[in-house]
């Protein structure tokens, strides 16, 4: 008798903990990211600007979003899209093939977004939330971490279209800008970083 109680103790105790474990630690928010997503970035050199762009993102990924379990404050996310460096196109022959160059694209060939948390769960029954959150860049062979600007927002298909914004420098990847005709023509350190993805939710 003593030992049957002992044991439906023991059951009980492991129960509890399990529904308490399950209770905490909910199933995370899936997002699939789907065909069409873009990457740009925008330019100045001391004579014009410049535009160039990765567009037509087909690659097959899920983003998972960590909802209630805050870490620091900040909601994990996980995921990451890989991008081919050599589909640069800045609708100029000659400052292609010098991004391209600059950027490593032989050597280096994938730029990556690695995606780290959210300050908050996006509210997506607004027109637009907008959300700070944190990603890892990784550009010819070096990682630096960012405080990324998004704006999510839902379609007419309840897609999730997300734009994420941010600053960086070619010095950030150990890079130096492209220059032409003897130092002449220099290109700024700093590039407008603009990325679009569509996520479709996974219930």
């Amino acid at each position: 008798m003593k030992c049957l109680v002992i044991y439906s103790f023991a059951l009980l105790t492991f129960l509890l903990s399990s529904f308490s474990l399950h209770k905490s630690s909910p199933a995370p928010t899936r997002w699939v990211v789907m065909n069409g997503g873009s990457l740009r970035v925008k330019g100045t050199t001391n004579i014009n600007t410049f535009n160039c762009d990765i567009s037509g993102y087909s690659t097959p990924d899920t983003i998972l979003l960590y909802r209630g379990q805050m870490q620091e404050g900040l909601l994990p996310l996980r995921g990451r899209i890989g991008l081919n460096v050599k589909l640069f196109d800045c609708h100029h022959a000659v400052m292609t093939a010098d991004l391209r160059k600059t950027l490593k694209a032989k050597e280096f060939p994938q730029l990556k977004i690695i995606f780290i948390s959210l300050e908050k769960f996006p509210n997506l029954s607004s027109r637009e939330s907008k959300i700070k959150g944190t990603v890892d860049i990784e550009l010819a062979g070096k990682v630096k971490r960012f405080l990324v600007d998004y704006t999510f927002k839902l379609d007419n298909q309840r897609n999730i279209q997300l734009l994420g914004e941010r600053d960086v420098n070619f010095s950030d990847f150990g890079l130096t800008p492209p220059r032409k005709l003897g130092g002449m023509i220099q290109t700024d350190n700093k590039l407008s970083v603009e990325f679009k993805l569509t996520l479709k939710p996974l219930s």
